[in-house]
């Protein structure tokens, strides 16, 4: 006997592109099987004699699992593990790969520069173009300075923010990353609400050993998503340099800003002299071109970018008014590598092609009316949604959480662990305890079908 599940998502017009997919599922009796990843297992524990807990940084491995997969190569949309197991990647390096893995246009630019050289510490003709280009795509973006990551980037648009205005206080919100330098890395994350303590004073919580307290001391946590306590957050001081923020907060959630919030934000910076700062190393190049302020229609005073940037090459920069940005000029030897450069390059040459945000839309509105779909059925309380390049998922929860409270006290987290592992089991990549989904050019209807019907199996798996 079969079971036979099917998921519609009917057409739609969106910027003036017409889409017509069909998404039929049908799910077997038959039982899938479990992925073997037994080599994984083993050169995991042979590198943990020699690496820091096996991995590179600490998000390689989900706090969850006895080990990560361990990897030979990606192409596109996939990525193939050292048992020979195919995945379906939703990870994109945690955002970088964009266009997918070892992009064709990417890495020919990328052979092309290698044979004329990877590290100059001088100006070039690429570099004058690609700084010239993010002046032209970027709303914000009058000047550029380049980095490598983007703690560095946090690191060189908070001195520029101090440098204007004089003033020292940075205003940060619960729940938002910038960085993993002493001073960026407060209250990124908590067990429970009462860690956080009130709205009007956040507790500074330490996110790793050995961090400074006193770093923090010219910091301030704020809710996200509240403009009346930033408010009198704000009113209450008249030393603060800038209000940061990712304009979607994606770390945690994702969180989407509530209608007018971002605007009111930049009311109130402008009003009282600070200056209004976007974190855009995840939103950049995949909520749009222009990065969330060109998605949403509000212009910050400064903006980092950094992931996507360069497909998958260290690359970061921060972009805002020429008064502001030419405060600070940063040092740093792999700072716009001639690499990164073509890199980033071959990068927007791809993202500016004709109806490539579109695409990732409609995939990603297949794959996230499809989650809804499978929710209902099997009945498991799911929110997805989608932003071009970007879809988030949430379980145990069935609307949009407003803010990270509202995550901590209502998206069920025990609940998506388990999902990772499942899906990971299954043959599907997501990043780990968080419900954040990167689609890249790369990802195909196929992907999308294949997907759906690996969770069309797994979700029943939840409740037991």
């Amino acid at each position: 006997m079969s079971i036979n599940s099917f998921l519609s998502i009917t057409s739609f017009i969106r910027h003036e592109r017409r889409y017509h997919w069909s998404c039929t599922i049908s799910t077997s009796d038959t039982t899938m099987e479990k992925f073997k990843t037994e080599k994984s297992k083993a050169l995991f524990f042979e590198t943990k004699k020699y690496l820091v807990d096996g991995v590179s940084s600490s998000f390689h491995k989900a706090h969850n699992e006895e080990y990560p997969i361990c990897m030979t190569h990606g192409k596109g949309a996939h990525m193939y593990d050292v048992d020979g197991n195919d995945y379906i990647d939703y990870v994109a390096g945690f955002g970088p790969m964009i266009l997918g893995y070892a992009p064709e246009s990417v890495n020919a630019a990328v052979r092309e520069q290698l044979e004329k050289g990877s590290q100059f510490s001088t100006p070039t003709e690429d570099l004058c173009k690609l700084a010239k280009k993010l002046t032209e795509i970027i709303p914000c973006a009058e000047m550029v300075s380049f980095q490598s990551s983007g703690t560095e980037a946090n690191m060189h648009a908070w001195r520029v923010a101090r440098a204007h205005t004089g003033k020292m206080k940075i205003v940060k919100f619960e729940g938002q990353y910038h960085g993993w330098a002493d001073e960026q890395k407060v209250t990124i994350g908590a067990d429970n609400i009462d860690q956080l303590g009130p709205k009007s004073n956040i507790n500074k919580l330490m996110n790793t050993a050995g961090q400074r307290l006193d770093t923090t001391n010219d910091i301030i946590v704020a809710p996200w998503n509240d403009a009346e306590t930033l408010e009198s957050i704000l009113d209450a001081h008249d030393d603060i340099a800038a209000v940061l923020m990712e304009p979607y907060m994606c770390d945690e959630g994702p969180i989407l800003p509530k209608e007018g919030y971002l605007q009111a934000v930049k009311d109130m910076c402008t009003k009282r002299g600070a200056l209004l700062i976007f974190d855009e190393v995840i939103t950049g190049f995949r909520l749009s071109l222009g990065g969330a302020q060109q998605y949403f229609g509000v212009t910050p005073d400064l903006a980092i970018f950094g992931k996507a940037i360069a497909g998958g090459f260290s690359l970061s920069m921060i972009c805002g008014k020429k008064e502001l940005m030419e405060k600070v000029h940063p040092s740093g030897t792999f700072n716009a590598t001639p690499i990164a450069v073509a890199a980033s390059l071959a990068t927007i040459a791809e993202l500016e092609k004709p109806g490539t945000y579109e695409k990732m839309d409609a995939l990603g509105k297949k794959l996230t009316d499809g989650l809804m779909e499978l929710g209902k059925k099997h009945g498991i309380k799911v929110y997805a949604n989608h932003h071009n390049a970007i879809c988030q998922m949430q379980l145990g929860i069935d609307r949009a959480p407003e803010d990270f409270r509202d995550c901590l006290e209502n998206v069920d987290k025990d609940s998506y662990d388990k999902l990772y592992l499942l899906a990971t089991q299954y043959g599907v990549r997501l990043t780990s305890a968080r419900g954040r989904i990167y689609i890249s050019t790369a990802h195909t209807e196929e992907d999308i079908d294949k997907t759906l019907k690996i969770f069309d199996y797994i979700f029943p798996m939840l409740k037991k």
